[in-house]
């Protein structure tokens, strides 16, 4: 078995808690690799994909290259010009079937997820957790998602996947990410309806068999997932039934209360990383640096709130709490 990242020592915790506590589902976690470097040079799922885009009803292929240039950044390498073609048809998860491995196998309708792990914990082992970031071009949530970056938090081969996307738009707050106009309206970079697919195929390839997708990011209630909503349900899909999310914000707040510090701004991100002493790799405020960056963040949380894998699943929401939710508060204010 492979021992947590040196990194831990930084926690004042047994040496047997971590290996407890972190090794039994972050295993294989020393297999990734930050795929963002000083110098801003980015992939697309480690290389460049092969899209799709549809027209006059049938769905043709057509090159997708996200590669990110500008202001000292650097050209993406000839090893990223790696094409990853798509089956005939992209079908994205609906159901939320769970498969419990045994002697005699058998499907389980899952309504509820959270319902089932608090009576058989083994089930969170089923689940696939998957830190996401975006950045967008502003904070209403009319406007529109310019990058996105996942990583399975299992690693191994294929295990990001990242990508500049065209809004349509312009964006006015490059001064925030450092992501201009220029570089979302060159060609190849895939607008939200082009990526869909891509997203959903991705995700696919990282679940377990019968299993659950747990996306994973820092301020989702309030940012990540409503903006993920907005865009699928603008392209005409949904979020899938088997996709939960986790919100980290709380997490750290958690953390840092506890630990006898005042809130303030240390429950941030970039807070949460000063507070763990993990370096800044690449430009904070890009997708996949603050991936990398929560990933790491994730491992911590877990160890000072003694939370294993069902503990983590138990604190998550779907998408349709968090639109009930919010349908119900812009109620009640009206």
């Amino acid at each position: 078995m492979r021992t947590a990242p040196m990194c831990f020592s930084v926690l004042r915790v047994p040496r047997f808690k971590v290996h407890s506590l972190v090794n039994t589902w972050f295993q294989g976690f020393d297999a990734i690799h930050p795929t963002c470097k000083l110098g801003y040079n980015f992939r697309l799922i480690s290389s460049s994909i092969g899209g799709r885009e549809k027209s006059s009803g049938s769905w043709s292929r057509r090159p997708l290259t996200t590669g990110v240039e500008g202001k000292g950044k650097k050209p993406l390498n000839s090893a990223a010009n790696v094409r990853h073609d798509l089956p005939d048809k992209v079908i994205a998860t609906t159901s939320t079937n769970l498969i419990i491995e045994g002697s005699n196998s058998q499907q389980v309708q899952c309504p509820d997820v959270r319902q089932l792990i608090a009576e058989n914990k083994d089930l969170a082992s089923l689940a696939t957790f998957i830190v996401f970031d975006l950045e967008t071009t502003g904070l209403r949530r009319d406007e529109r998602i310019i990058e996105i970056a996942l990583q399975d938090i299992h690693g191994g081969d294929n295990s990001t996947f990242h990508t500049l996307i065209n809004p349509g738009r312009a964006v006015p707050n490059a001064f925030i990410h450092g992501i201009t106009t220029s570089m979302v309206s060159r060609p190849g970079v895939p607008r939200m309806e082009e990526l869909i697919p891509l997203l959903l195929q991705f995700v696919k390839s990282r679940q377990k068999p019968g299993g659950y997708v747990v996306f994973v990011a820092h301020n989702a209630r309030s940012f990540d997932v409503p903006f993920l909503v907005n865009e699928f349900r603008r392209c005409g899909w949904e979020i899938p039934s088997n996709w939960s999310f986790l919100d980290t914000l709380p997490l750290g707040r958690q953390v840092i209360k506890s630990a006898g510090v005042k809130t303030g701004g240390k429950a941030s991100l970039q807070g949460l990383r000063e507070y763990y002493g993990i370096e800044l790799k690449g430009s904070a405020h890009r997708a996949m640096a603050d991936v990398h960056i929560l990933s790491l963040v994730l491992q911590r949380l877990t160890i000072d709130l003694e939370l294993p894998k069902a503990g983590l699943v138990q604190k998550t929401f779907t998408a349709n709490e968090l639109t009930s939710s919010n349908a119900k508060k812009k109620k009640d204010s009206s």
